[in-house]
Order: C-alpha cells, then sequence, then structure tokens
C-alpha cells in the first residue's frame, strides 16, 4: 500500500554546480527537488569577489533555462575566503543581497582548495566584519597537518581552530558544513547559539567499510572522508533529532568518471538526483518520518534567517524499490550518481506551489 508524505519543499545548504558544460549537466536536478541552495565557490578561478559572485550567479540561471528545467530555483551565493579576500567587499557584497555566506577552505582540504586560509591570524579582520554585519561564515571542519591522519582531520580541526574561533569571536555565525563524526555532533550540541552544521545524505548511510572492504569504491571517497559505524550512527541521531541546529547540506559535488576511476582519483559525491529518496529511508527506517520536514525544509532557514518555503513536496512510499539512472552525461564524458548501497522505497511524487 502506498503512503505518502507531504513536506516544504526542502533546501540544499551545501551544493557544487562546478561551471561551464558541469553546471548546465547537473542544475537541473537540483532545481527539480530544492527551492534555494547555498553555491559552493570553489571554481577555478575561485569566486572571491562580490563581482565574481553577480558574474556567477548569472551563469547559473542561464544554465538553468537552458537545461530547460521551469523548477523555480534560487541560486544562494558565497565568496571563498582568502587571505587577500577584502572586507568591504565581503560586506558590500551582503548588504546588496549578492550573497548569504562566506565559505572558508583550510587551504588544500579538498576539491579546489588551493587558494584557501593558512592561518586564522591572517583573515581576522574579515571574519569580525562578518560578526559585526551578521554574515555566515560556511567551515570546511578540516585541519591539513601532514601529521594528522586523515580520519582524524575534523575533530582536530574543531580541537584547533573551530573552539578558539568560537572563544575568540562568539558573536560569529559559523555552518560547520558536511560534519561526519561523534565529536562533531557533540561540540555543536554543546553550543548556545550562532553555530549549526550540515549533514549529508551519504554520510548519513555509508560508514568507511562501504568505501574500503572487498574494494576500494571511488564513488563513495569524498571529503571530509566517510567515518565508522559509531559516526554514522551519531549523524542520524542528530538529523532524526528536534535539534534546529542540524540541517540538510548534501554537498552533492560532481566529478566526470574519468577522474574518479584513476590512480588518483577525485573527491565527492553526485547525490542531488536521489537526496531525498535517500533521507526518506533514513528517518523512516530510525522511526522518524515525522522530524524530516524539519532537518530538510525548516533548520536551515532558520538558521540562515530566512523564511520557509511555501512550495510543498510530496513523496511516496512504494512496494518495490526506487530505481535510478546510474550515470547523466556531461559532454563527451559522464557522471555517476550516488548509489547509497541500501534498497530506497521512497520517491519524489511532486513538487508544488
Amino acid at each position: 500500500m502506498t503512503q505518502q508524505l507531504t513536506i516544504r519543499q526542502p533546501d540544499d545548504w551545501h551544493l557544487h554546480l562546478r561551471d561551464g558544460v558541469m553546471l548546465e549537466s547537473v542544475v537541473g536536478a537540483s532545481a527539480a527537488h530544492f527551492r534555494r541552495a547555498i553555491i559552493m565557490p570553489n571554481l577555478v578561478p575561485p569566486v572571491v569577489t562580490e563581482k565574481d559572485a553577480v558574474a556567477y550567479s548569472q551563469r547559473i540561471r542561464e544554465a538553468l533555462q537552458s537545461s530547460g528545467t521551469d523548477a523555480a530555483f534560487t541560486p544562494l551565493m558565497t565568496l571563498y575566503l582568502t587571505e587577500q579576500t577584502d572586507a568591504n567587499d565581503v560586506v558590500s557584497a551582503a548588504a546588496n543581497g549578492v550573497i548569504q555566506a562566506v565559505k572558508l577552505y583550510p587551504a588544500g582540504a579538498t576539491t579546489n582548495s588551493a587558494s584557501g586560509v593558512t592561518s586564522i591570524d591572517k583573515v581576522m579582520p574579515v571574519l569580525e566584519a562578518m560578526a559585526a554585519h551578521n554574515i555566515v561564515l560556511c567551515m570546511h571542519g578540516e585541519i591539513t597537518r601532514s601529521e594528522v591522519d586523515i580520519f582524524d582531520r575534523e575533530k582536530v580541526f574543531i580541537d584547533d581552530v573551530l573552539e578558539p574561533l568560537r572563544k575568540r569571536l562568539p558573536e560569529l555565525r559559523i555552518v560547520l558544513e558536511h560534519v561526519t563524526t561523534s565529536h562533531g555532533v557533540d561540540f555543536v550540541k554543546a553550543q548556545s547559539s550562532g553555530m549549526g552544521a550540515t549533514i549529508t545524505p551519504h554520510h548519513l548511510v555509508l560508514n568507511r567499510n562501504h568505501m574500503l572492504v572487498g574494494g576500494i569504491r571511488p564513488h563513495y571517497y569524498c571529503l571530509p572522508i566517510i567515518k565508522r559505524e559509531e559516526h554514522r550512527q551519531a549523524l542520524v541521531s542528530a538529523a532524526t533529532s528536534d535539534d534546529k541546529r542540524f540541517f540538510l547540506g548534501t554537498d552533492s559535488a560532481p566529478h566526470t568518471a574519468n577522474t574518479k576511476e584513476n590512480a588518483c582519483g577525485c573527491a565527492g559525491v553526485f547525490n542531488a538526483i536521489n537526496t531525498m529518496s535517500t533521507l526518506a529511508q533514513v528517518f523512516d527506517d530510525a522511526n522518524a518520518l515525522d522530524k524530516l520536514e524539519q532537518f530538510a525544509s525548516v533548520n536551515g532557514p532558520h538558521f540562515y534567517q530566512l523564511d520557509t518555503n511555501e512550495a510543498q513536496m510530496t513523496l511516496e512510499k512504494q512496494d518495490e524499490p526506487v530505481t535510478f539512472a546510474q550515470q547523466i552525461d556531461a559532454g563527451s564524458q559522464h557522471v555517476v550518481v550516488f548509489d547509497p548501497g541500501q534498497p530506497l522505497y521512497w520517491r519524489v511524487a511532486s513538487v508544488s506551489a
């Protein structure tokens, strides 16, 4: 018997759309389900100024139009924080409604992060200006020192960078993006205000055994890397709780298959197509379907001080598993769609205004 669930239309608070042919290939998948999305700025070259953000936003809108998707979709732009970022430019971009947040990448932490930050001290004038003007800082929470084990990067970042920053500048609103550990969950829960965290669908369903046991699965390789089962369970507990500090950020990050399936493959999971089916299954399995709307549609706007969407999404549970395309074309190459590694019985039936 078909079961239905209707929620406010969700938003995606962490999305990579890339540029050029890739942008044109993937933007429709996000627009089909999400009303708004925080757009990551790690292009080549990165989106570092207000002018850059205006231009990139226009390219996204043009790509959406050329893709033939008629869905209403608003890209919420961000700036890439560098050690040369002009605080006045950041404040201007926010005041003019061009950006919603600024993104901090530790230098070398992930895809296209070479221009990132090597020391918080070097960007404190920008962070102080952001705090004074209520501008959100989105943080990729990993330390990049070579002596730190890759599975410990998030914990060390929180202990060495994020916690001192919170004490130094408590009024700065911060999102710890794609949190992956119980330590990260506990840290966010301990903050009384001004702190949020996004959780991805792939970190909710996968542990590191899925990526490594029986052979390396390059399409599960992402940064921050997938952790132990105990951490996955902590993420599920946080997502399905009543805690408003946790909300959806897909971190959908497309790469062509040939750049994933090689001796030095790229980090990233393309999950925009089946995020809502994955989430509905996770929440159903946790007997928490009544919490899905809060996680996917309410908590994010609450943190970003925006209204929730008036449009609605209806999901249906089927007797047989839902099937998805295994790949999408991106010019002469293709992008592999995220495989959650388990049957999904929920599908998006409709999105209505």
